[in-house]
């Protein structure tokens, strides 16, 4: 897999981003041994990076994320070592960008570096399943509010169109006319097309671009879990 040395998603609130950009991680750490995910979201502040963090931890990932994630405190504080992972151009980051125009404002104060390198990919995902980004027009319109918002343009779109552990082949298979309307309209490629690990097989040599997804599981899930004394961590 060729990357930048700074990877970033962003996209409309629950699109799928986190998972993503989790899964983008690890394969990336089996391929050079500095790699860095940092968790810029501030507007969901159930379904974060930080959910992964013993797993992440295991497999030689860094992490960066706010202190108060996970936690009953709202502050949309952002991490001082984000600047230095912008800065250390000896080190490879995936960045979890915020859903929306919103979360994006957090990533404008990193623009400025981020462009002086030049050595980025900020990546749409984009999802049909989400009520507000069912149609063309819409997902443009969402993406035109990110890049005003942060001042950085997309490269490339992830179709990541799902309904969660209730995805079918045939749903992902539906989605690509609709990837293929919002690449031609928007002038970016398609990066990748995303879809649970569970059901590639039923995808193979028919998805271009193909990207396995493990589901991480949710922060309420993982309390389940221990609770009941089914969880490894």
């Amino acid at each position: 897999m060729e990357t930048k040395r700074l990877t970033l998603f962003a996209g409309h609130y629950g699109s799928g981003k986190t998972n993503i950009a989790l899964n983008f991680a690890r394969i990336l750490r089996q391929q050079t041994e500095a790699v860095t995910i940092a968790d810029l979201d501030i507007v969901n502040p159930y379904f974060r990076t930080k959910d992964s963090e013993a797993a992440l931890a295991a497999e030689g990932i860094r992490l960066i994320v706010s202190e108060y994630a996970n936690s009953n405190v709202d502050l949309p504080a952002m991490p001082k070592e984000i600047y230095g992972l912008v800065d250390d151009r000896s080190t490879y980051g995936v960045l979890d960008i915020g859903g929306d125009d919103r979360g994006a404002l957090a990533l404008g104060r990193y623009v400025p570096a981020i462009l002086e390198e030049n050595n980025y990919e900020m990546l749409a995902v984009i999802n049909k399943a989400r009520p507000l980004t069912r149609t063309v027009e819409d997902t443009l319109a969402v993406l035109a509010e990110i890049e005003g918002a942060c001042q950085l343009p997309f490269t490339g779109i992830v179709n990541n169109t799902n309904f969660g552990l209730q995805t079918t082949a045939e749903d992902v298979l539906g989605s690509l006319n609709y990837a293929e309307e919002v690449s031609r309209a928007s002038g970016l490629p398609i990066k990748y097309t995303c879809a649970d690990e569970r059901i590639c097989p039923e995808l193979e040599g028919k998805v271009p671009n193909l990207f396995p997804l493990k589901l991480q599981k949710l922060y309420y899930m993982i309390n389940t879990e221990v609770q009941n004394g089914k969880s490894n961590i």
